[in-house]
């Protein structure tokens, strides 16, 4: 937005609007006076809220460029940076940009380009739900911040998964991710393939945005736009975690990202390069490990496939210990199951999703570690194949629980070393 600064100068003299405000900075000693953390967090919250603006640091209200000391452009990007994370719920990260402007006596002084994009979230500031109308942001009337809910993350009246991306375009999808869904005997457009598997939708400006969905399976690297939507992977020395700081008992650690289908894999691997795998010589040799893998790879796809993106900071995170392996899914279970139903129910959090990985091939390479050729079966056999498969190998019923009604947590059982031989 105003990408250029000409183009930002021209919109400055006509004055502050439903997209552009304007803040004069002022300094107390070494700590920023003006503007006031809250109020400035309370603009960017509406811009968010809306449909997005850009707030320029070093300009007042009467629209002259007073420019901010060189020396201190750090201090005041790192006061906006907190703000953003300390007064705004869910955070936010605005594209903070450093330009010069020239005042009316002609000199070029420093600035801060704050730019907001519609948020696919509904955020909250100190000053409440608020959102931008012209150039005053307003507190959110009670049915405007209930339909702006079911439009945006938490309600789900429309879909989390087709949701379209504020900010993304259909170039930020790899050719090679998106094409892999595309059938030889149809040869659809890009934009009619993508609106067809629900992997782009019209924005509310109607142009066509990559949705939830796409980013997830077609670009090499969707925290660009949900910062959350990997695997951290962590393997442990012994069965519990130790104080924080303490990093000798961790084996193993790794941030898994990239398209989904590439995270479970890459997650399968992590556990079997971290699995101990013991050996028989009853009968001939005979690897015995601590998990199957087949039951790890249902699991993993199933975390992928029916955690609740819309909860920001939250994460899959995949713990493994001496005696067991836990994974943690944000998001409760969905409609009426139980965790009781889990083996026997089928119910689709993200039904866009579920369908791309159902057409996802596994890599040749692949499939005997997963014991599937597609990511998914929508036959809804994979909670049956985890406790079955992992219950014949260890003897003991992997474990299923809610966490807060926010996280499902599984627990499968590491498998002990079988007896010594006589």
């Amino acid at each position: 937005m105003f990408d250029h600064s000409a183009d930002l100068l021209d919109k400055i003299r006509l004055g502050e609007d439903s997209y552009l405000k304007l803040k004069e900075v002022r300094f107390a000693g070494p700590k920023v006076s003006a503007p006031h953390k809250d109020s400035l967090a309370d603009e960017l919250a509406a811009f968010a809220n809306s449909r997005g603006g850009v707030c320029v640091l070093g300009v007042d209200d009467s629209r002259e460029v007073l420019g901010i000391a060189l020396e201190r452009l750090d201090l005041v990007e790192d006061f906006v940076r907190q703000l953003c994370l300390d007064r705004i719920a869910p955070p936010l990260a605005p594209v903070i940009e450093r330009l010069r402007l020239p005042s009316t006596a002609g000199e070029q002084l420093p600035v801060l380009k704050i730019e907001v994009t519609r948020s696919l979230f509904v955020h909250k500031s100190p000053g409440g739900y608020l959102h931008r109308v012209g150039s005053a942001k307003r507190e959110l009337a009670p049915d405007y911040l209930a339909r702006l809910f079911q439009q945006r993350s938490q309600a789900r009246i429309i879909r989390f998964d087709e949701q379209p991306v504020p900010g993304a375009g259909l170039d930020d999808l790899a050719d090679h991710l998106w094409q892999r869904f595309a059938s030889p005997r149809v040869p659809d457009t890009r934009a009619v393939l993508l609106d067809k598997l629900a992997m782009a939708r019209p924005d509310a400006d109607g142009a066509l945005r990559p949705t939830i969905a796409g980013v997830l399976m077609a670009s090499t690297d969707p925290r660009r736009w949900l910062p959350n939507a990997f695997i951290q992977a962590v393997a442990y020395r012994g069965t519990q975690v130790r104080p924080q700081g303490d990093t000798a008992y961790q084996l193993d650690a790794q941030d898994i990202t990239g398209p989904l289908d590439a995270q479970v894999l890459a997650a399968c691997h992590f556990v079997r390069k971290n699995m101990q795998v013991y050996a028989t010589k009853a009968e001939g040799r005979r690897d015995w490990p601590q998990y199957d893998l087949t039951a790890v790879f249902e699991a993993l796809v199933n975390a992928v496939a029916h955690r609740d993106y819309s909860i920001h900071g939250a994460k899959i995170r995949l713990r493994m210990f001496a005696d067991r392996l836990e994974l943690h899914t944000p998001g409760g279970i969905p409609n009426t199951m139980t965790v009781d139903s889990l083996p026997y129910r089928q119910a689709a959090r993200n039904e866009a999703l579920t369908s791309l990985l159902a057409k996802c091939q596994v890599p040749e390479a692949d499939k005997a570690l997963t014991g599937r050729s597609a990511m998914m079966d929508k036959r809804g056999e994979g909670v049956q194949i985890i406790l079955d498969q992992s219950e014949l190998l260890s003897g003991k019923r992997p474990l299923y629980r809610l966490v807060d009604d926010s996280e499902l947590l599984l627990v499968i059982p590491a498998a002990a070393p079988p007896e010594a031989d006589e």
